[in-house]
């Protein structure tokens, strides 16, 4: 979908996050200790979120339960005889929701989650996992060797639902 009025680099980060399908999530434990996992993502369009899908045996749901406060690392893929220094990338900062299984957003961030992933079909049905919607609050973006920004939440709002 084209989307003409958005600046070059929000192209950029609106095509990485609909080309990448994973990140590293950062948590914090109990202890306030750093901890971070990989996690595959779904962009909600409609809420202008991002979404995860996880069990509750995983620490880093138990982490974001007691603490919403989460980043998100996605990156390009990197390129063989290419510098890995000029990857695309950024780091979101996000507030973590558990919307009710059955509510209007739990629908929405369902919808997107297996329009990326429909093999998840089957592990939307299992009761130990859930939905997570991640509230973008900020980011920061780097495009590539010298090209980095702040992006605030409401150009990542438009961004997202471009």
């Amino acid at each position: 979908m084209p989307t003409p009025h958005l600046p070059r680099l929000g192209h950029a980060l609106r095509a990485l996050l609909h080309e990448r399908r994973h990140a590293a999530l950062g948590t914090l434990d109990a202890a306030g200790a750093p901890f971070v996992s990989m996690v595959p993502f779904a962009v909600d369009a409609t809420a202008g979120r991002l979404v995860l899908h996880v069990s509750g045996l995983a620490a880093h749901t138990s982490h974001m339960a007691a603490e919403p406060r989460v980043s998100l690392l996605v990156t390009a893929a990197d390129v063989d005889g290419q510098p890995v220094h000029d990857l695309a990338r950024v780091t979101l900062q996000a507030t973590a929701h558990t919307p009710a299984p059955g509510a209007a957003d739990w629908a929405s961030a369902r919808a997107a989650y297996l329009a990326r992933f429909p093999e998840a079909t089957p592990m939307t049905e299992l009761p130990d996992f859930r939905f997570i919607t991640l509230q973008i609050t900020g980011a920061r973006q780097v495009a590539g060797f010298g090209a980095a920004r702040s992006v605030p939440a409401d150009e990542l709002a438009s961004i997202l639902a471009a």
